[in-house]
């Protein structure tokens, strides 16, 4: 019997970006692999160039026929208020190294910490995906939640729990709109109410490019859908579709949404869209962290919440980045934003939101 033939270490590459061909197999490989998300594919790291203008480093591997066997996209982010880190991927909830092997993680892993140093960056965030021997891990901070969609409009209605079913059928009963589109007017409402709700959170507003960017880069991948009251946005979110997921990634409602359930009109008019329009199977309500609200509204609608976990790696000497909004370092300051005229919060939010990634 013939010995078996070591394989030879593992070499990992950074991907030309700006090579079509190069991104389409990428692209065919993380549609194909079972972890895959929006947030590793070559256009979601072009958006965040674009718009925050962070560099981009995408990293693969390929085994010995020359087939991709991992890949990790990092953003390099660099703020004088929240500090530098590699992450995976910058301005997402998910990421991480995606593989084919343990060995191939681990050589992933070691090469972000190599690029890491080189950088004279500290740390490596990685938001997902298997966690590389010897990182910090956590697993309790927040949650992911996801579930099937129904076959029908009416199962997908009764599929939601009673007490929130019946705020679905208030709003279903009120003379309200739904928009769904990536027009100048669906970029425009959907901007206007995203930031008045982040302002009223007590948090930053992203760059309008950052939504601009994502939305021409991911093509049919990517729209809006907007609520309306006599011609005014009550509630709007940019969802992202990939795999058969639909992910409503950046949501928000006005003063007025609450009152005329637009919100809840909202996420159950996406889920009959993403069904029928964009042939989804499953649909991802994204993450949360654990015992606030919105992981309370997601499991009114029948979620159930699955923990999340984020490695990171900091240098010795070093101090990892605290960038949660609701870390108790950053009490006075969420406080402070939520008085702020929405003019100047817009102002002003989107060169801070650049640094958090």
């Amino acid at each position: 019997m013939n010995a078996p033939v070591p394989r030879p270490e593992q070499s990992v590459r950074f991907a030309q970006l700006e090579d079509s061909a190069e991104t389409a197999r990428i692209d065919a490989f993380v549609s194909s692999h079972s972890n895959g998300t929006p947030f590793h594919r070559p256009a979601w790291q072009a958006a965040v160039a674009k718009a925050c203008g962070h560099s981009c480093h995408y990293l693969v591997v390929e085994d010995n026929r020359g087939d991709l066997a991992g890949v990790l996209p990092l953003t390099e982010i660099r703020s004088r208020l929240f500090g530098k880190a590699l992450v995976s991927s910058g301005f997402a909830v998910d990421g991480g190294i995606l593989a084919e092997s343990p060995m191939v993680e681990q050589a992933l892993a070691a090469k972000a910490v190599t690029l890491a140093r080189a950088l004279a960056i500290p740390s490596v965030e990685l938001r997902g995906g298997p966690a590389p021997k010897g990182w910090t891990v956590d697993e309790g901070t927040y949650a992911g939640f996801s579930r099937p969609l129904a076959k029908d409009d009416d199962a997908e209605l009764q599929a939601i729990p009673r007490k929130q079913r019946a705020e679905v059928r208030k709003a279903l009963g009120f003379d309200l709109a739904i928009t769904v589109g990536t027009s100048a007017a669906d970029r425009d409402a959907h901007y206007s109410v995203y930031a008045t709700s982040v302002r009223n959170l007590g948090t930053p507003v992203f760059p309008r490019a950052l939504f601009e960017a994502t939305l021409d880069a991911f093509g049919d991948a990517a729209d809006i859908l907007t609520v309306h009251r006599h011609g005014q946005p009550l509630a709007s979110v940019l969802s992202l579709y990939h795999a058969g997921v639909v992910m409503p990634y950046w949501g928000g409602g006005t003063a007025d949404a609450r009152t005329w359930r637009a919100n809840d009109l909202m996420y159950y008019a996406l889920m009959l869209h993403a069904r029928a329009e964009k042939k989804c199977t499953t649909f991802d309500f994204g993450r949360s962290k654990v015992g606030t609200g919105p992981a309370s509204f997601k499991k009114n609608w029948g979620f159930e919440a699955a923990p999340l976990s984020y490695a990171k790696w900091v240098a010795d000497g070093a101090a990892p980045r605290e960038i949660n909004p609701m870390s108790p370092k950053y009490r006075f300051q969420v406080a402070a934003w939520k008085k702020l005229p929405l003019w100047l919060a817009n102002g002003l939010g989107p060169l801070i939101a650049r640094g958090l990634g």
